[in-house]
C-alpha cells in the first residue's frame, strides 16, 4: 500500500505543477523566489518519509509530518509544502491505519484521534520551516509547547486557516466539490492539466486563501477572490480552455509582480488530485 500513495501523492505533486495556477510557481512561469525544479525535489524528498512504513515503522500522525518537513527542508531549505503535507499525512494515515473503512471515514478516525503529542510533533515541524505571515497568538502559539491536541488546534485556526478547516470539516469540499469537478472538466477536456487549473480558480474564488489573508489582509484577499471569480466563469465556460492562456498568464504575471502567492490554493489543488487517484483505487472512498 505504501507504493500506491508514494505514487499517488508524487503524482498529485507533480500534475499541480503542470497545471497553470495565476500568482503560484507552475512549468509556465517560476516564482516568490522558487522553481518548479523545489517542488519537484521537495515531492520526491518528502515521499518516502511521508508514506513509507517500511523505513519508519507505524508512525503517529505527527511523526509522519514531522519526519516529511525534515526530508523536504533538509532537501531545499525553504518552505515549499508545509500545507500540502500537512493535508496529505492524514489521508495517508487514514488508508494505512483503516484500511477495512471508506476512505472518508478512516479520515474521520484519523483527525479524531489527534493527540497533544502529534501537536507538538506539528509545531516543531511548523517552526523549522518558517512560513510566511506565520504570526503570534497570546494562547496556543506554536512556539510554545502546546497543551491541546492537534484537531483542537486545528479547530482554533480553522476561521482563517483552509488548510486547518478541512481537518474540522473531515475534507468535505473536497469530496463534494472538487474531486466531483475535476473528474468533470478531465472528461469534458481531456486535458489533467486545464481540469486542475479549474480546481485551482474554483478554490481561490470560493474561499479566501489562507497565505495570501496572513500576509496582507483581508481587503487583499479579498480583491483577488474576486478576480478569480471573473477568471473562474469564464474560464469554465470555453470548449477549449487554451484559448484563455494569455489572461491567465497575464494575471499570473501581475500578481507575482506584487508579490502575491495563492499558496493555500495550490495545496488544496494538490490534495484534490491525489484524494481522487485514492478513491479511484477504493471506489467507496466517496461516501
Amino acid at each position: 500500500m505504501t507504493s500506491i500513495l508514494q505514487q499517488a501523492y508524487q503524482q498529485a505533486c507533480l500534475a499541480e505543477l503542470e497545471a497553470l495556477k495565476p500568482g503560484n510557481v507552475h512549468i509556465f512561469a517560476d516564482g516568490h523566489g522558487m522553481q518548479v525544479q523545489d517542488f519537484i525535489h521537495s515531492a520526491e524528498a518528502s515521499a518516502p518519509a511521508l508514506c513509507d512504513d517500511q523505513v519508519f515503522g507505524t508512525r503517529t500522525l505527527g511523526q509522519r509530518i514531522l519526519h516529511a518537513l525534515q526530508a523536504t527542508h533538509a532537501k531545499v531549505g525553504c518552505n515549499t509544502n508545509l500545507g500540502i503535507i500537512l493535508l496529505a499525512a492524514p489521508v495517508v494515515q487514514a488508508y494505512l491505519q483503516y484500511p477495512q473503512l471508506l476512505l472518508s471515514a478512516g479520515l474521520q478516525q484519523v483527525l479524531q484521534r489527534t493527540s497533544v503529542g502529534d501537536a507538538a510533533l506539528v509545531y516543531e515541524g511548523i517552526r523549522l520551516v518558517s512560513p510566511a505571515g506565520m504570526g503570534q497568538r497570546d494562547e496556543h502559539d506554536v512556539a510554545q509547547a502546546p497543551q491541546i491536541t492537534l484537531l483542537e488546534a486545528m479547530q482554533l485556526a480553522s476561521g482563517s486557516d483552509m488548510v486547518a478547516r478541512q481537518y474540522v470539516d473531515g475534507y468535505a469540499q473536497i469530496f463534494s466539490a472538487t474531486i466531483p469537478l475535476y473528474h468533470k472538466l478531465c472528461e469534458r477536456w481531456q486535458r489533467p492539466a486545464w481540469a486542475l487549473t479549474a480546481v485551482y480558480l474554483y478554490w481561490l474564488s470560493s474561499v479566501p486563501d489562507s497565505h495570501i489573508a496572513r500576509k496582507y489582509g483581508a481587503a487583499t484577499v479579498a480583491e483577488v477572490q474576486q478576480l478569480a471569480a471573473t477568471h473562474y466563469q469564464a474560464f469554465q465556460a470555453l470548449d477549449n480552455p487554451k484559448h484563455y492562456m494569455p489572461e491567465l498568464l497575464q494575471w499570473d504575471a501581475a500578481l507575482k509582480q506584487n508579490k502575491l502567492n495563492p499558496g493555500t490554493s495550490a495545496d488544496l489543488t494538490v490534495i484534490t488530485v491525489m484524494l481522487s487517484q485514492l478513491t479511484a483505487s477504493k471506489p467507496a472512498g466517496f461516501s
